[in-house]
């Protein structure tokens, strides 16, 4: 460990501060999903607060838009790729460099959003045909009471 002004984890912190297990921490790096964390002289792996939040954004992607593993690997490295456009950036740069990097960044977000909207478009299907089964529980259901109204009591 070479910069000690960062504080690091254990993996135990890591998934107790994340909700997710030991196990996939060590799955999620395994698939590239976190790069390889440092390590103390005994092979405990060591985990920095980026690694951290990184973790909550693989979480929040799997909740919130049910991505895969191969997809959230995709929206997780685009948004790194974007972070280093942006640390690269350069006010002083000419116009034709600047436009460069906004190519590349227009690029990325692209990538982000063509995965959002897939996910979007399948939920929306989903919610069209849930909407459908309602409306035909919904006529059916007064189909009934209005054939309970009509039955002679007994």
């Amino acid at each position: 460990m070479s910069d000690t002004s960062e504080a690091y984890l254990q993996i135990g912190e890591v998934a107790e501060r994340t909700g997710v297990t030991q196990r996939t921490l060590r799955f999620y790096e395994e698939k590239g999903l976190l790069r390889p964390p440092t390590r103390m002289d005994g092979g405990f792996r060591l985990y920095s607060e980026d690694d951290v939040k990184r973790v909550e954004h693989i979480r929040r992607l799997q909740n919130l838009l049910g991505l895969s593993l191969a997809e959230i690997k995709e929206m997780v490295e685009a948004q790194e790729m974007l972070r280093e456009i942006t640390a690269q950036y350069r006010p002083e740069w000419d116009v034709a460099e600047k436009k460069r990097q906004l190519r590349k960044a227009i690029d990325v977000v692209s990538q982000q959003h063509g995965i959002v909207s897939q996910k979007a478009e399948q939920m929306s299907e989903m919610k069209a045909q849930l909407a459908e089964r309602l409306q035909t529980f919904d006529r059916w259901m007064a189909e009934l009471e209005h054939a309970e109204r009509k039955a002679p009591v007994a």
